[in-house]
Protein backbone atom coordinates (compact mmCIF):
# COMPACT_ATOMS: atom_id res chain seq x y z
CA UNK A 1 0.00 0.00 0.00
CA UNK A 2 1.48 3.70 -0.86
CA UNK A 3 1.01 5.47 2.37
CA UNK A 4 0.71 8.67 0.01
CA UNK A 5 4.21 10.50 2.41
CA UNK A 6 7.01 10.08 -0.07
CA UNK A 7 9.51 13.06 0.24
CA UNK A 8 8.23 13.77 3.88
CA UNK A 9 10.16 14.26 6.82
CA UNK A 10 9.59 12.33 9.75
CA UNK A 11 11.23 12.38 13.49
CA UNK A 12 11.18 9.83 15.72
CA UNK A 13 11.88 9.84 19.57
CA UNK A 14 12.75 6.60 21.46
CA UNK A 15 14.43 5.57 18.76
CA UNK A 16 16.54 3.15 19.71
CA UNK A 17 13.09 0.62 20.78
CA UNK A 18 12.44 -1.85 18.82
CA UNK A 19 8.68 0.02 17.88
CA UNK A 20 10.58 2.44 16.70
CA UNK A 21 12.67 1.18 14.49
CA UNK A 22 9.92 -0.99 13.10
CA UNK A 23 8.26 2.04 12.23
CA UNK A 24 11.27 3.69 10.88
CA UNK A 25 11.60 0.83 8.38
CA UNK A 26 8.12 1.18 7.16
CA UNK A 27 8.16 5.17 7.12
CA UNK A 28 11.47 4.75 4.89
CA UNK A 29 11.13 2.07 2.63
CA UNK A 30 7.97 4.50 2.00
CA UNK A 31 10.02 7.11 1.11
CA UNK A 32 9.89 9.09 3.95
CA UNK A 33 13.44 11.25 5.73
CA UNK A 34 14.20 9.75 9.48
CA UNK A 35 15.55 11.67 11.86
CA UNK A 36 15.52 9.74 14.80
CA UNK A 37 16.85 10.62 18.68
CA UNK A 38 17.44 9.06 21.83
CA UNK A 39 18.94 9.68 25.20
CA UNK A 40 22.13 6.57 24.37
CA UNK A 41 24.36 7.31 22.61
CA UNK A 42 25.39 3.83 21.27
CA UNK A 43 22.37 2.13 20.93
CA UNK A 44 20.91 5.07 18.72
CA UNK A 45 23.99 3.97 16.68
CA UNK A 46 23.33 1.10 16.56
CA UNK A 47 19.87 1.77 15.55
CA UNK A 48 20.98 4.37 12.53
CA UNK A 49 23.12 1.29 10.95
CA UNK A 50 19.77 -1.12 11.33
CA UNK A 51 18.03 1.69 8.69
CA UNK A 52 21.22 1.81 6.56
CA UNK A 53 23.79 4.05 8.27
CA UNK A 54 24.25 7.80 8.90
CA UNK A 55 24.38 8.72 5.45
CA UNK A 56 21.05 7.42 5.26
CA UNK A 57 19.14 9.02 8.44
CA UNK A 58 20.26 11.69 10.73
CA UNK A 59 20.53 10.76 14.14
CA UNK A 60 20.49 13.71 17.15
CA UNK A 61 21.11 12.76 20.87
CA UNK A 62 19.13 14.42 23.33
CA UNK A 63 17.32 14.48 26.62
CA UNK A 64 13.35 15.52 26.34
CA UNK A 65 13.83 16.94 29.62
CA UNK A 66 16.36 19.10 28.99
CA UNK A 67 15.84 22.62 27.28
CA UNK A 68 19.11 23.00 25.60
CA UNK A 69 18.91 19.67 24.18
CA UNK A 70 15.27 20.08 23.14
CA UNK A 71 16.74 23.22 20.77
CA UNK A 72 19.11 21.70 19.80
CA UNK A 73 17.17 18.84 18.16
CA UNK A 74 14.90 21.29 16.60
CA UNK A 75 17.83 22.96 15.19
CA UNK A 76 19.67 19.96 13.80
CA UNK A 77 15.72 17.88 12.83
CA UNK A 78 14.91 20.92 10.53
CA UNK A 79 11.40 20.88 8.80
CA UNK A 80 9.06 17.80 10.53
CA UNK A 81 5.71 16.94 8.78
CA UNK A 82 5.36 13.53 11.27
CA UNK A 83 6.55 13.09 14.70
CA UNK A 84 6.72 9.52 15.98
CA UNK A 85 7.24 9.71 19.88
CA UNK A 86 7.82 6.57 21.34
CA UNK A 87 9.70 7.26 24.01
CA UNK A 88 8.66 6.53 27.92
CA UNK A 89 9.39 4.43 30.69
CA UNK A 90 7.13 2.72 32.83
CA UNK A 91 8.22 4.53 36.19
CA UNK A 92 7.96 3.39 39.84
CA UNK A 93 5.62 0.30 41.02
CA UNK A 94 4.08 -0.87 44.23
CA UNK A 95 1.40 0.22 46.27
CA UNK A 96 0.46 3.57 44.58
CA UNK A 97 0.46 5.38 48.23
CA UNK A 98 3.23 3.39 50.49
CA UNK A 99 5.79 2.51 47.57
CA UNK A 100 5.40 5.57 45.14
CA UNK A 101 6.83 8.54 46.23
CA UNK A 102 6.02 12.17 44.78
CA UNK A 103 9.44 11.92 43.19
CA UNK A 104 8.09 8.59 41.09
CA UNK A 105 4.81 10.63 40.34
CA UNK A 106 6.76 13.18 38.77
CA UNK A 107 9.46 11.71 37.10
CA UNK A 108 6.40 9.69 34.98
CA UNK A 109 4.97 12.60 34.06
CA UNK A 110 8.10 14.38 33.06
CA UNK A 111 9.10 11.43 31.07
CA UNK A 112 5.34 9.86 29.88
CA UNK A 113 3.47 13.32 29.26
CA UNK A 114 5.75 16.24 29.32
CA UNK A 115 8.10 15.10 26.67
CA UNK A 116 5.15 14.76 24.53
CA UNK A 117 3.85 18.42 24.87
CA UNK A 118 7.40 19.60 24.60
CA UNK A 119 7.50 17.79 21.05
CA UNK A 120 4.51 18.87 19.97
CA UNK A 121 5.52 22.09 20.65
CA UNK A 122 8.64 21.70 18.73
CA UNK A 123 7.10 20.55 15.59
CA UNK A 124 3.40 21.42 15.37
CA UNK A 125 3.53 25.27 14.77
CA UNK A 126 5.26 24.59 11.30
CA UNK A 127 2.77 21.60 10.42
CA UNK A 128 -0.19 24.43 11.11
CA UNK A 129 2.16 27.03 8.72
CA UNK A 130 2.40 24.37 6.35
CA UNK A 131 -0.81 22.88 6.16
CA UNK A 132 -0.12 19.05 7.20
CA UNK A 133 1.08 17.26 9.65
CA UNK A 134 1.08 14.17 11.35
CA UNK A 135 2.14 13.18 15.30
CA UNK A 136 1.62 9.70 16.68
CA UNK A 137 1.80 9.15 20.68
CA UNK A 138 2.71 5.88 22.68
CA UNK A 139 -0.03 5.41 24.96
CA UNK A 140 -0.99 2.17 26.93
CA UNK A 141 -3.32 -1.05 27.40
CA UNK A 142 -2.85 1.10 31.11
CA UNK A 143 -5.05 4.12 30.12
CA UNK A 144 -8.14 1.80 29.61
CA UNK A 145 -7.04 -1.11 32.01
CA UNK A 146 -4.89 0.38 34.86
CA UNK A 147 -3.30 -1.94 37.46
CA UNK A 148 -3.26 -1.43 41.06
CA UNK A 149 0.90 -1.34 40.69
CA UNK A 150 1.75 0.61 37.93
CA UNK A 151 -0.31 3.90 39.13
CA UNK A 152 1.94 6.73 37.89
CA UNK A 153 2.44 5.04 34.62
CA UNK A 154 -1.33 5.02 34.11
CA UNK A 155 -1.82 8.23 35.32
CA UNK A 156 0.99 9.62 33.23
CA UNK A 157 -0.48 7.96 30.01
CA UNK A 158 -3.90 9.00 30.49
CA UNK A 159 -3.21 12.73 30.92
CA UNK A 160 -1.18 11.69 27.13
CA UNK A 161 -4.25 10.57 26.43
CA UNK A 162 -6.36 13.38 27.27
CA UNK A 163 -4.09 15.68 25.42
CA UNK A 164 -4.44 13.59 21.89
CA UNK A 165 -7.73 13.95 21.87
CA UNK A 166 -7.79 17.52 23.11
CA UNK A 167 -5.08 18.61 20.91
CA UNK A 168 -6.26 16.14 17.90
CA UNK A 169 -9.77 17.83 18.04
CA UNK A 170 -8.12 21.74 17.98
CA UNK A 171 -5.57 21.32 15.26
CA UNK A 172 -7.19 19.24 12.52
CA UNK A 173 -8.67 21.89 10.96
CA UNK A 174 -5.18 23.04 10.17
CA UNK A 175 -4.58 19.76 8.44
CA UNK A 176 -2.25 18.09 11.40
CA UNK A 177 -3.58 15.06 12.60
CA UNK A 178 -3.04 13.93 16.25
CA UNK A 179 -3.68 10.06 17.02
CA UNK A 180 -2.16 7.38 19.81
CA UNK A 181 -1.39 3.79 19.58
CA UNK A 182 -1.78 1.99 22.64
CA UNK A 183 -0.06 -1.62 22.68
CA UNK A 184 0.05 -3.97 25.70
CA UNK A 185 3.04 -6.11 26.77
CA UNK A 186 5.23 -6.18 23.73
CA UNK A 187 8.36 -7.08 23.42
CA UNK A 188 10.66 -4.55 24.52
CA UNK A 189 13.56 -3.42 26.99
CA UNK A 190 10.77 -2.04 28.88
CA UNK A 191 8.95 -5.57 29.36
CA UNK A 192 12.39 -7.24 29.54
CA UNK A 193 12.82 -5.73 32.30
CA UNK A 194 9.76 -6.17 34.31
CA UNK A 195 10.15 -9.85 33.46
CA UNK A 196 13.56 -9.96 34.67
CA UNK A 197 12.88 -8.12 37.86
CA UNK A 198 9.86 -10.65 38.19
CA UNK A 199 11.78 -13.71 37.56
CA UNK A 200 14.66 -12.84 40.11
CA UNK A 201 11.87 -12.13 42.69
CA UNK A 202 9.89 -15.55 41.70
CA UNK A 203 13.41 -17.72 41.44
CA UNK A 204 12.72 -18.54 38.18
CA UNK A 205 13.79 -18.28 34.39
CA UNK A 206 12.38 -15.28 32.99
CA UNK A 207 10.62 -17.58 30.11
CA UNK A 208 8.53 -18.70 33.14
CA UNK A 209 8.01 -15.27 34.42
CA UNK A 210 6.77 -14.41 31.63
CA UNK A 211 3.86 -17.39 31.83
CA UNK A 212 2.68 -16.51 34.86
CA UNK A 213 2.55 -12.67 34.11
CA UNK A 214 0.52 -14.10 31.04
CA UNK A 215 -1.67 -16.13 33.55
CA UNK A 216 -1.77 -13.95 36.92
CA UNK A 217 -1.96 -10.45 35.60
CA UNK A 218 -3.30 -10.51 31.90
CA UNK A 219 -5.85 -12.95 31.71
CA UNK A 220 -7.37 -11.77 28.51
CA UNK A 221 -4.34 -11.54 26.09
CA UNK A 222 -6.18 -14.24 24.26
CA UNK A 223 -2.95 -14.66 22.39
CA UNK A 224 -0.96 -16.02 25.33
CA UNK A 225 2.18 -13.79 24.56
CA UNK A 226 3.97 -11.14 23.75
CA UNK A 227 3.38 -8.49 21.17
CA UNK A 228 6.24 -7.99 18.56
CA UNK A 229 7.09 -4.55 17.40
CA UNK A 230 6.88 -5.68 13.83
CA UNK A 231 2.99 -5.84 15.02
CA UNK A 232 2.86 -2.72 16.25
CA UNK A 233 4.73 -0.66 13.88
CA UNK A 234 2.14 -0.73 10.80
CA UNK A 235 -0.42 1.25 13.11
CA UNK A 236 1.21 3.68 13.93
CA UNK A 237 2.39 4.03 9.97
CA UNK A 238 -1.36 4.28 9.14
CA UNK A 239 -1.70 6.84 11.43
CA UNK A 240 1.31 8.41 9.81
CA UNK A 241 -0.14 8.40 6.41
CA UNK A 242 -2.45 10.14 3.94
CA UNK A 243 -4.90 7.16 4.51
CA UNK A 244 -5.55 8.68 8.60
CA UNK A 245 -6.72 12.21 6.95
CA UNK A 246 -10.08 11.14 8.77
CA UNK A 247 -8.72 10.05 11.93
CA UNK A 248 -8.79 12.62 14.59
CA UNK A 249 -7.60 11.99 18.56
CA UNK A 250 -7.89 8.68 18.46
CA UNK A 251 -6.25 6.04 20.09
CA UNK A 252 -5.44 2.70 18.75
CA UNK A 253 -5.32 -0.63 20.59
CA UNK A 254 -2.94 -3.28 19.52
CA UNK A 255 -3.50 -5.50 22.83
CA UNK A 256 -3.70 -8.76 22.29
CA UNK A 257 -7.09 -8.79 23.85
CA UNK A 258 -5.32 -7.75 26.70
CA UNK A 259 -8.53 -5.19 27.22
CA UNK A 260 -11.72 -6.10 27.35
CA UNK A 261 -13.59 -2.62 27.71
CA UNK A 262 -14.99 -1.04 24.47
CA UNK A 263 -14.25 2.29 25.49
CA UNK A 264 -11.28 4.19 25.01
Amino acid sequence: MDLGIKGRRALITGAAGGMAIETAKILQAEGVELVLTDMDEDELNDAVEKLGGKKKVTAVVADMTKKKDLKRLGKEAGKVDILVHTAGITGAKGDPLDDVTDEDYIEAFEIDFLTAIRMSRLVVPGMRKQGWGRCVFITSENVAQPYDDEISYNAAKAGLLTFVKGAGQRYAPDGVRINAVAPAFIESDMTDGMMEKRAEKMGVSKKKAIKTFLEEERPHLVLKRRGKPEEVAPVIALLCSEHASFVVGSNYRVDGGSVQTIDL
